[in-house]
């Protein structure tokens, strides 16, 4: 059954048309994704589909009696109100009703006849399980004093009692901008789970890829102010986009071809007489038409150079670190080695967002000792924008952290030019920084960070209210990043696609993992003893190794050492194949039979090649550790 429907809906802000003749139809079951890079109005969509907002023009015509929940980005909750009574907000009878209760229950001159009349309205409305749900799902989000004012409340606790609300008062749909934001990732895969097992449509915002893929089963992009739907999860809307722009882009490079031959031939003075050339004329004129504006679509581009890092880089031994008379840090030693790639992960309010701000300096510590070396340039992308000047101008705002920069293949940028590869273009640059959405400051703010050359970087929570396409290449950046990366996330995406460590705050203590986000998972979730007998066990096999190492001699199999020779000629090979199958996909993107067999071919290949860079890796360093023993 169909809850809403958008026709042809416009919306426009003074200078910019975010919604463009866009249509849209939310069905019962449907549990929708909105994508898009910031500023393309993705939370405006989202308000015009709750009623917040009025379209310039078009239509939403919703169900007859339809309870819709939304959850804003910027919660509105009453200050001097009460955490359990703010979550009751609701204008359905239940949520009413559970308010009145709580309030009758508190005053002790309630009339006994009221009371009684309210509990049978409990009785009537099943209030008593919606209560216990609402407890129980605060719970879980780490809200546990149920009657603190909402003003003692940090930032992030208050989206989480907005989330509590939003996901226990009944509704028919759904709507979440940005849920994930100040979740760690064990709540996020519990929300995943409760969103999954719930009744009802909802319609939402994330960044979270990993969250999209389990949540999601329709996944609509903003771009250009037009909608793209796609029928699945963020994995098929991967494929399909990708096939999609693949067309595009050969269709654009076909017509663009055709418009220059087309324009040769009008250059020449061809003369207007016959059937034949009028039919031409017109053709270039409709081509010329069709091609004004058109351009193949923008990408962002973080091509921004690093400064030289010398050998010390940061030496931490037994660091100490209180706050509030609770000690967040206990004993922490670490020193930073190039190319280290750290996550640091645990629950909110464990001491995360402090552990960076010691290490890069921002903070002193207590105690032990912290050295950063003189060749070190830091880089802090943190939570808060509020450092940034509302009434400035963008330019001036990246001018402040440098007028030049120069980017990995050596060429001096000026901030303009910078300023565009980060998707502002000229004619916005002059916008002041108050005109901006959330995401798109959070951009700009990553730029400035990015411009100062920075060869160590702290990235404290960088997925929150980034766009996915902003994350994808930020992600490439720190691929070939020849610095120092440390990272507090809750995104399990992109903690598994960047870092190869994990610094886990358990227990009061910070316990170093190998591995990305899912291999730390993985030992924590098979881990079922003590940690005394775990320490006793690894004790006993490292011995145990060391002396099963000393025994036996490393050395290659005679397979191994022919794979070992050949390895570099087969992955150049494989390579090269793909390339070839990338070009062939380019001259047959209007087959689409046969680029569906190409892009088979080429998974095939990409895998293959993926095996052959997993036998390189391991192979390299037997052959280095034979080498030692030599």
């Amino acid at each position: 059954m169909n809850l809403v429907s958008l026709e042809n809906i416009e919306k426009s802000y003074v200078e910019k048309r975010l919604l463009d003749d866009v249509s849209l139809g939310i069905n019962e079951g449907d549990k929708i994704g909105i994508i898009g890079i910031n500023g393309t109005g993705k939370s405006t969509l989202l308000k015009v589909i709750a009623g917040v907002e009025e379209p310039n023009e078009g239509k939403v015509i919703k169900k007859n009696g339809i309870r819709i929940e939304y959850l804003s980005q910027n919660t509105e909750l009453d200050p001097d109100g009460k955490i359990i009574e703010e979550v009751f907000r609701g204008s359905s009878p239940q949520m009413q009703t559970l308010k009145a209760y709580i309030h009758a229950v508190k005053d002790e001159n309630t009339d006994p006849e009221e009371m009684t009349e309210l509990l049978g309205k409990m009785e009537e409305y099943r209030c008593w399980s919606l209560e216990s749900e609402a407890k129980a799902v605060l719970n879980r989000l780490g809200i546990e004093d149920f009657e603190r004012e909402i003003k003692t409340l940090s930032g992030g606790q208050k989206k989480r009692v907005a989330l509590a609300s939003a996901l226990t008062n009944p509704s028919d749909l759904l709507i979440l901008d940005e849920p994930t934001n100040h979740l760690d990732s064990e709540t996020i895969s519990w929300l995943e789970n409760y969103l999954n097992d719930r009744d009802g449509a909802i319609v939402m915002i994330t960044h979270d890829r990993y969250f999209l893929d389990k949540v999601a089963n329709r996944i609509v992009e903003l771009d250009g102010g037009k909608l793209y739907e796609y029928s699945g999860n963020y994995s098929y809307f991967l494929e399909a986009k990708l096939e999609r722009e693949e067309i595009e882009a050969s269709t654009y490079k076909k017509k663009k071809s055709l418009l220059k031959k087309e324009l040769e031939w009008m250059r020449k003075g061809a003369k207007a007489r016959t059937t034949k050339q009028k039919a031409r004329i017109q053709r270039y004129e409709s081509l010329d038409d069709e091609m004004q504006g058109k351009t193949v679509k923008g990408e962002m581009d973080i091509s921004v150079n690093s400064t030289r890092l010398g050998n010390k880089i940061i030496e931490a031994e037994a660091v100490e670190k209180s706050m509030g008379g609770e000690k967040l840090i206990d004993g922490f030693t670490y020193t930073a080695v190039k190319g280290d790639r750290i996550g640091i992960v645990g629950k909110n309010g464990a001491g995360k967002s402090t552990l960076i701000k010691l290490l890069s300096g921002s903070e002193k510590i207590d105690g032990g000792r912290l050295e950063i070396g003189e060749t070190v340039n830091i880089g802090v992308f943190s939570q808060e924008t509020y450092h940034m000047v509302e009434s400035q101008r963008i330019i001036e705002y990246i001018k402040e952290g440098a007028e030049y920069a120069k980017n990995k293949e050596g060429y001096r940028l000026s901030a303009s030019q910078m300023l565009e590869t980060f998707l502002f273009p000229p004619h916005v640059q002059g916008t002041f920084i108050s005109k901006l959405s959330g995401g798109e400051k959070r951009r700009l703010y990553l730029l400035r960070v990015l411009l100062e050359g920075p060869n160590v970087l702290f990235l404290d929570e960088p997925t929150n209210d980034l766009d996915i396409d902003t994350l994808s290449i930020l992600e490439d950046y720190l691929d070939e990043f020849e610095g120092v990366v440390i990272t507090v996330s809750h995104d399990r995406y992109f903690l598994d696609r960047v870092v190869s460590r994990i610094f886990a705050f358990e227990d009061g203590k910070i316990n170093d993992y190998p591995g990305n986000y899912s291999d730390y998972r993985s030992r924590v979730e098979s881990r079922g003893d003590t940690e005394e007998v775990q320490v006793s066990r690894k004790d006993t096999q490292k011995e145990s190794q060391k002396q099963e190492n000393r025994d036996r001699k490393l050395k290659f199999s005679y397979n191994e050492k022919r794979e070992y020779e050949t390895i570099d000629e087969d992955i150049a090979k494989l390579e090269i194949s793909i390339e070839s199958v990338e070009l062939e996909m380019a001259d047959v993107a209007s087959e689409y039979t046969k680029l569906q067999e190409l892009m088979e071919k080429k998974a095939e290949l990409e895998s293959e090649l993926e095996h052959k860079m997993e036998r390189w890796i391991y192979l390299s360093e037997m052959a280095e550790a034979i080498e030692k023993e030599k």
